[in-house]
C-alpha cells in the first residue's frame, strides 16, 4: 500500500492540511506555500504527487537497528586478555610440573592444576573466536546501518525537493485565481501580482487574504489584529466577503490550553 504525500514519515515535518496554513491571517508564511494549500484545498494535486507517496513509502520501509561497536570491541578485548592470563597460568604451571619432575617430587596435584587451566584456556580461547566472529558480524551490520542511513538522508533531500516542486506548481496553477482575488482585497494592486507567484511585489496582508479568498476553506478563518487594522484603515467591506469565508468568533475559536 502506497503512503500519501501527507502521511507522516519520522523526523519529517507532514504537509500541514489547508486549513492549518490559510486558518488565520496573517498566515506567517510565504505566499508560495499559501497558494499550494489554498490549491490543495480546490482539490489540486501536483505532477509529483504519487512519486513523493513513493518516496515517502521508500523512507518508512528503511528500518535500522542500533549496532553496539563499543561492546562488542569491549567483549573481544575481555575476552582477548583472560586468553593471555590463562596461557601465562598454564606456562607456569607446567613449568612447575617439569621442576618436580626434575627432582622427583610428586606432581599429581601440579598436573591436576596444569589439566584444569589448560580446559579454562581451551574455554577462553573458544570465547575469544565468538566475540571475533561476533564483532566481525556487528561491523557489517554497523556498515549495513550506515548505508541505510546513508539512503534514507538522499530519500530526505529528495522528499523535500519534490515537495518544493510540488509547491511551485500548485502555487502557478492557482495564481490566475488569486490574481482575481487581488480585486477583491482592499488595498491590493493586482498590477503587482506580475505573471508568477515569485513575482509578487505588494502587500504580504493583502497577498494572504487574497490566498484565503482563493481557497476553499471549511473551517472558519481567524482574522488578526495586522489584518482587521488593514481592512478597517480602508473602509473595507466586512471581513466575511473580503475573505469569502465564515470568520471565527470568540464563540466559536478554538480553545487554548493554558501554560502550565
Amino acid at each position: 500500500m502506497t503512503a500519501g504525500p501527507n502521511s507522516e514519515v519520522p523526523g519529517e515535518r507532514s504537509i500541514p492540511a489547508p486549513a492549518t496554513v490559510l486558518g488565520q491571517v496573517p498566515t506567517g508564511t510565504s505566499l508560495r506555500r499559501e497558494l499550494a494549500a489554498a490549491a490543495r484545498s480546490r482539490g489540486c494535486e501536483s505532477s509529483v504527487n504519487d512519486e513523493i507517496g513513493r518516496i515517502r513509502d521508500e523512507i518508512v520501509a528503511i528500518e535500522t537497528e542500533p549496532v553496539n561497536l563499543a561492546a562488542a570491541r569491549r567483549r573481544v578485548a575481555e575476552a582477548t586478555g583472560e586468553e593471555e592470563r590463562l596461557k601465562e597460568r598454564v606456562a607456569a604451571l607446567r613449568g612447575d610440573v617439569r621442576a618436580r619432575r626434575a627432582v622427583e617430587a610428586e606432581t599429581d596435584e601440579a598436573l591436576g592444576d596444569l589439566e584444569s587451566a589448560a580446559a579454562e584456556l581451551s574455554s577462553a580461547q573458544t570465547e575469544r573466536i565468538a566475540a571475533e566472529q561476533a564483532l566481525e558480524r556487528t561491523r557489517e551490520r554497523a556498515a549495513r546501518a550506515r548505508d541505510e542511513r546513508e539512503r534514507r538522508l538522499e530519500l530526505r533531500d529528495r522528499l523535500r525537493n519534490r515537495r518544493r516542486e510540488a509547491r511551485r506548481e500548485l502555487a502557478r496553477e492557482t495564481y490566475p485565481a488569486f490574481r482575481d482575488a487581488l480585486t477583491a482585497v482592499p488595498g491590493a494592486e493586482p498590477a503587482q501580482a506580475g505573471p508568477d507567484p515569485s513575482e509578487y511585489d505588494g502587500p504580504e496582508i493583502a497577498a494572504s487574504l487574497a490566498a484565503v479568498r482563493t481557497a476553499d476553506l471549511d473551517t472558519p478563518v481567524t482574522l488578526g489584529v495586522e489584518a482587521a487594522r488593514w481592512l478597517a484603515e480602508r473602509r473595507s467591506r466586512s471581513p466575511e466577503r473580503v475573505l469569502d469565508a465564515t470568520l471565527a468568533r470568540p464563540d466559536t475559536a478554538p480553545e487554548v490550553a493554558p501554560d502550565r
